[in-house]
C-alpha cells in the first residue's frame, strides 16, 4: 500500500494497524510531496498573501508575517492549540490518526515536507505513538487541538505512549536517537488542520459495529432458538417484496444460521400464531442498522482518502482557502450510526426480557427454584440501564454549533463528539449482547434433548466454556464480562 497514491479502504487501515510496515512512501508519492513543498517556498518568496503561509491564523488572517518570522509562526501554531483536556484516547486511535493524516499530506496539496511526513512514518513503524486526550475539538477548522497533540512530539514536545503509559517525548526521541524537527512555512497548519480525529473515531467504530451487527443476527437466532419461535419471517419471498439491502441481508443471515433445527421444527404446527417483534422483525430492525452502517462506511473511506487542510496548494500560482476541514460531512452520519448502534441493544434487550417471562416451557426468570433463587433478574436490569445509557447518548452533536475563533468560525460540526458518542454506544452494545447470550445460553437447557442448528450449537458450546449453566445463584456479574471478553476478542462464528 502506497500512502497519497492508492486509496484505502477501512479493512487497510486495520492492516496497517497490524503492521505499520506495509505502507510505504514510493517514488510517486514522495514526487508530489516534494512539489508541493516547491511551491509553498515560491509563494513564501512572492510578494502575494495567502492564508496560513505568510500570515496569522483564524481571526488573524489579516496579519500579514514576514519570512523570517514564517517558522516562528509554525511552531507558535502547534504549541498554542494543543489544548485538548480530558483522558487520553486509546492508542489504535491515535494509530488510525497517523496512518489517516500520513495519506492525506502524501497527496500534496499541503506543503507539508517530505522529512516530517517520514517523521510521522518512522514513528508509526517505530511505535512511538502521541498521547492525544479525548476533549477539545469543534470539528470545523478540523480537529485542531487533538491533532495539535499528536504531532507535538515532532517537536519535541508532548508525551507519547511507553508500556501503555505516557513518557515525556524528549526521553523517548533520545532512546531511538532522534532529534525534534523544526517546521517550515505552512507546515504546521497542514499538520493540525483536518478530519483525523472524527475519522479515526469513525473507522475504528466502524470495524467495531460491523462485528456487533453480524453478532447480533446470531444472538437473535440463539434467542428464537430458545423462545422456540418461528422462523417464517425470514422467508426470501417476505423480503423480496420490501427490498431493502440491509433486512434481505439479515434474513438470509438467520435462516442461515437457523437451518436444520430439530428443536425449532419440533412446534413448527404449534398453536402460536405470531411471535413479538422483537423476535420477528429482526430484519427489519437488524438490517435498518445495517442500512446505517453503510452509509457511514462509504462516507468515511471517501474521507479517508481525501485531503482535509487548509488552504489546498495546487500550485505555486494557485491556493484555494476553502472549508474542506468542516466534520459536518461524517458528523451527520456518525449521529446517525450512533442511533443505530443503540437500536441493536435496545432490541436486545426486549428479547432477553423475553426469555425471563416464563412462557413456552421456559420457566421464570430462566431457573426452576425462583423464588430461593433470583435467577437472571438483575442482569435484565444492567442491559436495561445500558440501553437508556445509550439513548441518551443519541442526541445528535452535530445539531449543535457554537461560534469559535472571535466569528471566524461560526459554524462548527461538533463531529468530534459524534465520533466518542459512537463508540461509547458500541462498548455498551457489547456488554448487552453479553447479556442476551447468556438468556440464550441458558434457555437451550430446557429445550433439550432437542438439537439446534450448527450455528446455535458453536455458540453455545462456545459460551459454556466460560459460563456453566445457572442452577442455583452466584456471581453471574462475572459470567456477562466473560462473555463480554469472547465478543471483544471475536470468538464467536457469525459468518
Amino acid at each position: 500500500m502506497i500512502y497519497g497514491i492508492d486509496s484505502f479502504t477501512i479493512s487497510d487501515i486495520m492492516a496497517i494497524l497490524e503492521n505499520p510496515k506495509i505502507a510505504k512512501l514510493n517514488k510517486a508519492s514522495k514526487d508530489k510531496i516534494l512539489k508541493s513543498q516547491k511551491n509553498v517556498q515560491q509563494i513564501v518568496e512572492s510578494d502575494r498573501t495567502v492564508y496560513g503561509i505568510n500570515t496569522g491564523f483564524g481571526p488573524l488572517c489579516d496579519v500579514k508575517i514576514s519570512e523570517e518570522e514564517a517558522a516562528q509562526l509554525q511552531h507558535n501554531l502547534i504549541i498554542s492549540h494543543a489544548v485538548g483536556v480530558g483522558k487520553p484516547i486509546h492508542k489504535d486511535f491515535s494509530r488510525v490518526m497517523m496512518i489517516a493524516k500520513i495519506h492525506a499530506l502524501s497527496k500534496g496539496f499541503s506543503g507539508v515536507s517530505l522529512e516530517v511526513i517520514e517523521r510521522l512514518v518512522l514513528m508509526l513503524e517505530k511505535d512511538i505513538i502521541p498521547v492525544v486526550p479525548e476533549q477539545g475539538s469543534v470539528g470545523a477548522s478540523g480537529d485542531l487541538a487533538p491533532l495539535a497533540h499528536l504531532v507535538l512530539p515532532l517537536l519535541g514536545l508532548g508525551k507519547v505512549w511507553e508500556n501503555d503509559q505516557p513518557a515525556e517525548t524528549s526521553k523517548i526521541l533520545k532512546k531511538h536517537g532522534l532529534k525534534p524537527l523544526k517546521l517550515g512555512p505552512k507546515e504546521g497548519l497542514g499538520l493540525i488542520n483536518g478530519t483525523q480525529f472524527i475519522l479515526a473515531h469513525a473507522i475504528l467504530g466502524l470495524h467495531k459495529f460491523e462485528y456487533l451487527l453480524d453478532l447480533a443476527d446470531l444472538t437473535a437466532a440463539l434467542s428464537l432458538e430458545a423462545y422456540r419461535g418461528s422462523a417464517s419471517p425470514f422467508k426470501k419471498e417476505l423480503h423480496e417484496i420490501r427490498p431493502f439491502a440491509g433486512s434481505k441481508k439479515v434474513a438470509a443471515r438467520m435462516l442461515k444460521f437457523l437451518k436444520n433445527s430439530d428443536n425449532l421444527k419440533s412446534h413448527e404446527f404449534c398453536d402460536r400464531v405470531q411471535d413479538p417483534y422483537s423476535m420477528r422483525c429482526v430484519p427489519q430492525v437488524h438490517g435498518a442498522s445495517r442500512n446505517a452502517f453503510e452509509h457511514l462506511k462509504n462516507l468515511a473511506e471517501t474521507e479517508l482518502n481525501s485531503v482535509t487542510d487548509n488552504p489546498i496548494v495546487l500550485s505555486a500560482e494557485e491556493s484555494i482557502s476553502g472549508g474542506n476541514f468542516h466534520g459536518q460531512l461524517l458528523a451527520l452520519p456518525l449521529d446517525y450510526a450512533t442511533l443505530a448502534a443503540a437500536e441493536i441493544g435496545n432490541i436486545s434487550d426486549r428479547r432477553s426480557y423475553l426469555l425471563l417471562e416464563g412462557k413456552y416451557g421456559l420457566p421464570r426468570l430462566l431457573v426452576e427454584s425462583s423464588g430461593l433463587n433470583s435467577g437472571f433478574m438483575i442482569p435484565q436490569y444492567t442491559s436495561a440501564a445500558l440501553v437508556t445509557e445509550n439513548k441518551t447518548l443519541c442526541f445528535p452533536a452535530s445539531a449543535d454549533s457554537i461560534p469559535t475563533s472571535l466569528g471566524q468560525e461560526d459554524h462548527v460540526s461538533m463531529g468530534s463528539i459524534s465520533g466518542r458518542k459512537f463508540n461509547q454506544v458500541l462498548a455498551n452494545l457489547e456488554n448487552i449482547l453479553a447479556v442476551e447470550l447468556m438468556f440464550g445460553a441458558q434457555g437451550l437447557e430446557f429445550r433439550r434433548p432437542s438439537k439446534c442448528s450448527k450455528f446455535v450449537e458453536t455458540a453455545y458450546e462456545l459460551i459454556r466454556t466460560k459460563v456453566p449453566k445457572l442452577e442455583d445463584d452466584r456471581l453471574i456479574g462475572n459470567d456477562i464480562l466473560a462473555i463480554a471478553e469472547l465478543i471483544k476478542d471475536r470468538k464467536f462464528e457469525v459468518n
